[in-house]
Parts: structure tokens; sequence; C-alpha cells
């Protein structure tokens, strides 16, 4: 079967790596098997018919447990046909055996074995030199192809920073020749600088040939996780992991719908050519995802969440209202949120009046000064900025009343 995930990064076109259901658990959140399915699906449909050529969706790490080991199976057999699922493991032939068998039988499915690169990662994971340590690659890769053949196989360099750039490119042959797709190179403790990942990506670029498909695993722990993947992207990557609210290990890695978001509306801008997908993504499910994955985990949204955040689309001063969209760096209902009045203490009569009208009432010219003293009054006394609707409408009921 061809590996389509590869062969779209050859070609140039992008492929979302989606962590948040596998290095999200490190998050300490726990998805249930089937809303990774239901995840799974609705972010492949972003795609269309094309999910499982720009999405890899790592269902999980079935060496965890059985429930693991079911919740991964799960994915690969309800929602191959709209991304490439994949199960993730360690570099033990016991748990490549266990990965493959965790997806085996699904259309596109894949497993990443995770190996570390630089010597400080290997003496903690297998007290073992680096070049110890990747002199068996090659052999896990075999025992992924021998147990199933139909199952793509792709390798994790872990801690790829610290490792000697020599090293890596000669383990990037070796595991392609091999039989390896994607070669995913990690930074593991997040600790990249932009041009840090220029340099790292530039140089393996140049040191391994033409068949060697490189992807990007880049933590958030500086706070540069988009960033830094936008840098690797630029250098050439076309396999970027990523998760969706940012879910990952200690702060996280790049945000899905950050990432998906920039590369599909600001490539030109970024430096990046044209027909990263030979259609645009459909953008507009991306806060009800958001919503959904923060529903299932308990990672909030908030007011500063990029992209998604509750503040994205909310106008509650009168400048903004006036003319929103000099106020805003893109229409927010492309990621299908529709723009809001929001009372709050700042609140103008031109927004007292639109935030009225919304809930059925309108405002007596002569009253609009009294209710607007009204919401400043009670943000104060209450020291929350936001008046909810529902007590807005009491009081203006009661005015009405009143009369």
């Amino acid at each position: 079967m061809a590996d389509l995930v590869r062969a779209s990064a050859v070609a140039g076109r992008m492929v979302l790596w989606e962590e948040s259901a596998r290095d999200g658990a490190q998050a300490k959140t726990l998805m249930s098997a089937a809303f990774r399915v239901s995840l799974a699906r609705a972010q492949g449909r972003i795609f269309g018919e094309n999910g499982p050529a720009h999405v890899v969706f790592a269902a999980g790490f079935p060496a965890i447990c059985d429930e693991e080991f079911d919740a991964t199976r799960r994915v690969a057999h309800e929602a191959a046909d709209a991304v490439s699922p994949a199960a993730v493991c360690r570099g033990t032939v016991d748990d490549v055996r266990q990965a493959c068998r965790a997806v085996a039988g699904a259309p596109q499915a894949r497993v990443m074995i995770v190996v570390p690169s630089s010597d400080e990662i290997a003496d903690a994971m297998v007290h073992q030199p680096a070049a110890t340590a990747l002199a068996t690659v090659t052999d896990l890769v075999h025992a992924a192809r021998d147990t199933a053949p139909e199952v793509a196989v792709d390798v994790c360099f872990a801690d790829a920073p610290r490792a000697e750039v020599g090293l890596l490119a000669d383990r990037a042959e070796a595991v392609t020749d091999a039989g390896a797709g994607v070669i995913v190179i990690a930074d593991t403790i997040g600790d990249l600088l932009p041009d840090q990942t220029t340099r790292l990506f530039t140089e393996l670029r140049a040191a391994v040939s033409d068949r060697v498909v490189l992807a990007s695993h880049l933590h958030n722990d500086l706070g540069l996780g988009v960033a830094n993947t936008i840098a690797a992207v630029r250098s050439g990557v076309r396999v970027a992991a990523c998760s969706w609210l940012g879910m990952a290990e200690r702060s996280g890695m790049v945000a899905t719908e950050q990432l998906l978001f920039l590369l599909a509306h600001r490539a030109d801008q970024l430096g990046l050519p044209a027909g990263l997908w030979p259609a645009p993504p459909d953008l507009t499910p991306l806060s009800a995802i958001a919503k959904a994955v923060s529903a299932e985990t308990g990672v909030p949204l908030s007011v500063t969440t990029p992209i998604v955040g509750t503040g994205v689309g909310t106008i509650s001063t009168g400048t903004p209202f006036v003319r929103p969209a000099t106020f805003q760096p893109f229409d927010p209902e492309l990621v299908g949120i529709t723009p809001t009045v929001v009372l709050t203490h700042l609140a103008s009569d031109r927004v007292v009046h639109a935030v009225a009208q919304r809930l059925g009432h309108d405002l007596h010219r002569g009253d609009t000064a009294a209710v607007r003293r009204w919401v400043k009054t009670q943000a104060y006394q209450r020291n929350d900025a936001v008046i909810p609707d529902v007590e807005f409408a009491g009081f203006l009921s009661t005015l009405r009343a009143s009369r």
C-alpha cells in the first residue's frame, strides 16, 4: 500500500501529526476511546477526502495498558477513512510488535518508534551512549515490517537538538533504507529558539539525501512552539507535529489550531510557497473542535487563547463596535466564531443599545444614561467586568415594568 503521508511530504504538501490524544496524556489529560475516534474524524474532515494524506493521528501508546491498546485500535479501525492512524511505542522489539498489532489491518496505519538520539537522553532512557542506542534502530524497523508489512514505520529521534547532526543523518539514512517513512526530529525538552530550529533542520536536510523525509516535533516550554515549527516548515519540513490547545508534556507544544490557521491563511506572509494543500482546508470547524477538546480534557479555553479563545470575535468598547474589522487580525467567521458584543464596564451607549436589542429590548433614549450607569456600577461592585446577559435582561425587564 502506498504511503500517503510520505508521498504528500515529498510532493511539498503539509501533513499535521496530531498529538493531543497521545502526547496530550503527558499534560495530565485523558481522552476516551470514543472521543479519540470523534476527534480524528473531525480533524480529517477539515481536509475533505484528503484527510488521510494530511493528518497523522497519534491515537495512543498501546504499551501503557490494555485500555490504551483498545483505544488506539478503535481509532485505527473506526477513523482510518478520515486520517492516517498511528500507534507510538518505545524502541524495543516487544513494544514495536505490540504497536503494530494495535493498528494492523487499518488503511494507512502507522507506528512511530521513539528512540533517544542524544547522550543525555540515551543515558536517562536506556543507560547507553546515543550511538549504541541508535545502532539497533534498523532492526526495530525490520521487526515492524515483519510483524505487519502493511503498516508504515516512522522513527522519532528524541532530544535531537543535543545530538550530533552527523549521527542523526547517518541513522536517518539507514532507517529510511530499512523502510522507514518519516524521521521525526523532536525538541523533547522544548529549549530551541527559532534561529536554532532553522539551523538544525537546514543542516540535517543538507546532510541527508532527498529520500529522507523529516518531520518536526517541537515543544512550547519557552513559548516558541509556533515560531519554531514555522521555522522548521520554512526550512523545508512538510510534516509537523501539533496538539489541540497545545496539550503535551510540561508546557505543551505547538497548538494545532494556531499552526493550521497560520499555514492556511498566512503562508505567503511567512515566506512559504503556495499549494501546501491541494485544496484549502476548511477552518470553520476549528472553534467547535477546540471547545470539544476543552470539554473532554478539562483544559480551559481562555480569553487570551489565540485563534479559538473566548475573547476572539468579542467587542465591548465603542470604536471597535463601530469598525470591528479595523480592530481584529482576521474575520472570526473563518474559524467558526460568530462575532458578539459583550457588556462590560467599558460599554458605550452604542454597546448598551446593541446588547439590549440582542436580548429583545429597545431602550428609550432617556433611559440610556441610567442603564449605562447601572452596568458600570454592577461591574465594579462585583469586581467582575462582564455583565451576564441573563442579569442584564432581568434589569431591563424590571425597568420596563416600572414605567
